[in-house]
């Protein structure tokens, strides 16, 4: 079937990776960077005091709180409630659209899948609840999931392992988004730059004042300026382009145009606080996901220096 998984996808061994090699703290604040932060019952942050005790060796330093062990007259460590969302839902689009051609010979899906991936895998790390779900114009399906990061990835490659002959309905899926109750969970919808036009950038909008958000946006190759070579399949109807279609002025306009809804969205979403990621590989995704996840622990080294000459 199309939607067979590739089994020696280097992007999964790396993402697989980054989960399990980063520290909790960076995990948090690099989730953080992302969602937005709010209060939960969980110890581990910076926010209301939970308890005081004193230090231990092996707790982190960060945790010392320096005028409690002045007052104390020794190394006192402050626990504090960590802001925290405890649920996010990974909503995919699944429509025949996805099957659409991306750079480096990969398939919409395939970028969007791996995207997904990356998030589960700190999710998990930080012990987050997941709701995977699916949606086109026959159905959205929630797929049950319990477990570690290699369950995720097996729930997620049988999920896509289908015929893809349903169109999209993101429309469909920004209602579900919207019926979500939980206003701390975190939302990321994953799908192509075609799906979402100028009339969803209000709905968006709207489930950001709710909900911290991230859109996967995934950008499809531009038939008009790809390599004579490079053979163009509509995702759609599975034809490929002609070659004498393509030219530098069709290829322009359709630059233009999806960088216009691109950049439309964008602001919405920060305008938010929530963010989209853009890419037209799961390469390009990797490399944002990354770049996030180090201004999170070059945020983290700050904080912990700050706090050391406090002292």
């Amino acid at each position: 079937m199309i939607g067979q998984p590739i089994a020696d996808d280097p992007i999964r061994k790396r993402i697989e990776s980054l989960g399990t090699s980063l520290s909790l703290p960076t995990v948090r604040k690099a989730l953080g960077i992302l969602e937005g932060e709010h209060a939960s019952g969980r110890r581990g942050g910076n926010d209301d005091v939970m308890d005081i005790r004193v230090y231990e060796p092996g707790d982190e330093a960060r945790l010392i709180d320096w005028k409690s062990s002045a007052r104390q007259g020794r190394p006192m460590v402050v626990q504090r409630e960590r802001r925290v969302t405890s649920h996010v839902w990974l909503l995919l689009d699944v429509g025949r659209e996805m099957t659409g051609s991306c750079d480096h010979g990969e398939r919409a899906w395939q970028v969007a899948a791996n995207a997904l991936r990356m998030f589960a895998a700190l999710s998990l790390r930080r012990s987050d609840d997941i709701s995977l779900i699916l949606g086109d114009a026959s159905s959205i399906t929630r797929v049950p999931f319990h477990g570690g990061f290699s369950q995720f990835e097996h729930t997620l490659d049988q999920a896509l392992d289908r015929s893809w002959n349903h169109a999209r309905n993101i429309d469909a899926l920004l209602a579900y988004a919207r019926r979500i109750r939980d206003r701390d969970a975190l939302i990321v919808l994953a799908t192509d730059e075609h799906a979402l036009e100028q009339r969803h950038v209000a709905t968006i909008g709207r489930i950001a004042r709710t909900h911290p958000v991230v859109l996967i946006d995934v950008a499809t190759l531009n038939p008009f300026a790809a390599p004579m070579s490079t053979h163009v399949t509509d995702g759609v109807s599975g034809r490929r382009l002609p070659a004498f279609l393509r030219g530098r002025t069709q290829a322009e306009q359709v630059r233009t145009h999806r960088e216009f809804i691109a950049a439309a969205l964008n602001r919405e979403l920060v305008r938010h606080g929530s963010r989209m990621i853009r890419g037209s590989s799961s390469e390009a995704m990797f490399e944002q996901f990354v770049r996030l996840v180090s201004l999170a622990s070059v945020s983290a080294a700050f904080n912990q220096i700050r706090a050391g000459g406090a002292a």
